[in-house]
Formats: C-alpha cells, structure tokens, sequence
C-alpha cells in the first residue's frame, strides 16, 4: 500500500491594521511554503515561517486591496519569493496608494507582481489549485487544497456572510456565480478560511448563509 502523505503545515493569523487573515501553508517534505495575503506585521509572519522551518518562496493574494497586500513588498524583500495576483486586480494593485490615502493607512511602495494568477492553476509545492472566483474585485481568487479540505476564500466568502461588491470593480452577480458555480461545488466538510474573522465549514455556508445558499 501507499503511504499516506503527511499533512500539510497550514497557520492563519490576523495581520496588519484592518486584520486581514494571512495563512501560511508549507510541504512538510520540501519544507517550502506559500505565505496568502500577507496584509501588515512581516515581521510576525517571518517569525511565524521560522518557527515553523519553513522556506516561502511564493506570495499570492486573493485580491488587491490594500489590507491584503501591506506586508507583500517587505517580504518579497526579505526572502526573495514571488509575487502572484489575477491580472483582473492590476488597475487595484497600481492604485495601492491611492487607497492606502482612502483609509488613512501608512503606503510602502510595492513592486509589481511576478507573475500572474490563473484559473486552475497549480500553486507552488504542488499543493493546490487557484480558483478564479471574481466578484469582490474581477481578479478575486480563492485557494483549494483538496488534500487538506481547506478553501482559503479570501474576502469572496465569510462565515454567514459574503464579499462587499460596492468597491472598485465589485459585481454582485459575479460574487454570486463564483459562490454557487465554484466554492459550493467542493467539499462540503471543507474549512473555509475567510480573508476576515473566523474560519467556517463549507456546508454550513451551503445550507446556512443568509445571502447566498447552494
């Protein structure tokens, strides 16, 4: 019989000024990581990488506004991983000053993203596959990791709750068929981890969201 892989190393902690929802998720064969939404405090997650022996040699967001992003240009930095976002979010990603002046939050000029996001793409340490979900912002994506039945939601889906879609680029109809077409489509018993608050499972939100039920 095959063995069984190991579990993947996953943390999540709330980062930054509007507590954003940064996960680390690393192999803990090849130890190397990806860091999602690092949104403030790198030197936290830094902290976080080294206590768990990890290596991040990808950085990928979920959208681009400004609370998910403000740790992005100090970690790429300090560890030479890549950047990743749709190309949907690139009109947000060159306006993070602006918004950063919007909500009063402290801007550190970012550097452009390596490389860009795709729908059903494999993620680094092939691990995962990025789901194209937009909606909250036309390049919003959301993070499935069939091994571990975890869905990192980014702001598309809450506990009970869905994305704001009265922002730049937000689109109610498209937040609804990315919820129903892709999120709802997975594991029901999956974690869904939410770009803000607590964590929820996913056939909870199927049966019990308010806004949008399967």
């Amino acid at each position: 019989m095959e063995a069984a892989k190991p579990a993947l190393i996953r943390e999540t902690f709330a980062v930054g000024p509007l507590q954003c929802n940064c996960t680390i998720i690393g192999d803990p064969l090849t130890k190397k990581a990806i860091v999602v939404d690092p949104g403030g405090d790198h030197e936290l997650i830094l902290q976080r990488l080294d206590a768990l022996g990890l290596k991040v040699v990808s950085i990928i967001h979920t959208h681009a506004h400004l609370d998910h992003f403000l740790a992005s240009g100090e970690m790429k930095k300090r560890t030479g991983a890549s950047l990743h976002l749709h190309q949907d979010d690139q009109f947000l990603w060159d306006n993070l000053e602006m918004q950063c002046k919007l909500f009063g939050v402290p801007y550190k000029p970012v550097p452009s993203p390596d490389q860009w996001l795709r729908d059903d793409e494999a993620l680094a340490c092939g691990c995962g596959v990025a789901l194209h979900t937009p909606g909250h912002t036309p390049g919003s994506m959301s993070f499935w990791f069939p091994q571990a039945k975890l869905l990192i939601a980014g702001d598309t889906l809450f506990r009970r709750g869905i994305g704001r879609t009265d922002l730049w680029g937000g689109d109610y109809g498209a937040i609804e068929r990315s919820i129903r077409q892709r999120l709802y489509t997975l594991d029901e018993d999956a974690t869904v981890v939410t770009g803000h608050g607590p964590e929820t499972r996913l056939g909870d939100e199927m049966r019990e969201n308010p806004f949008i039920r399967a």
